[in-house]
């Protein structure tokens, strides 16, 4: 599912990934560079995507979030205005979430 939402997410204009499979390891990836947009699944193998996005922010300031999930009901915290999509993945969501929240292309 990763390589396919990041080519999906490519075909959109995100030009940079990084990819974590648990709490700890999102939160020094966002740490060592700051991300755009955050895209994370609430379950991780260590921890959760809420968590770690909430500790990222803390950190760093705000950050758009997509959280992209099969449990929506347990996206606990949520970040103020992150879009929460369900899984199966509805491709035009997608695209249409990282439009919305995506900062312009800088100069």
């Amino acid at each position: 599912m990763a390589m396919d939402l990041e080519a999906m997410l490519e075909q959109e204009g995100a030009t940079s990934f990084s990819f974590a499979a648990s709490q700890d390891e999102a939160v020094r990836e966002a740490l060592a560079r700051k991300p755009d947009l955050i895209t994370s699944d609430v379950t991780l193998t260590e921890g959760t995507g809420p968590l770690a996005v909430a500790i990222i922010v803390d950190a760093i300031g705000p950050v758009p979030v997509i959280f992209i999930t099969a449990t929506p009901d347990e996206c606990e915290p949520r970040t103020p205005g992150c879009e929460v999509l369900s899984k199966p993945f509805n491709r035009d969501a997608i695209a249409r979430a990282f439009r919305q929240l995506a900062p312009s292309p800088r100069a």
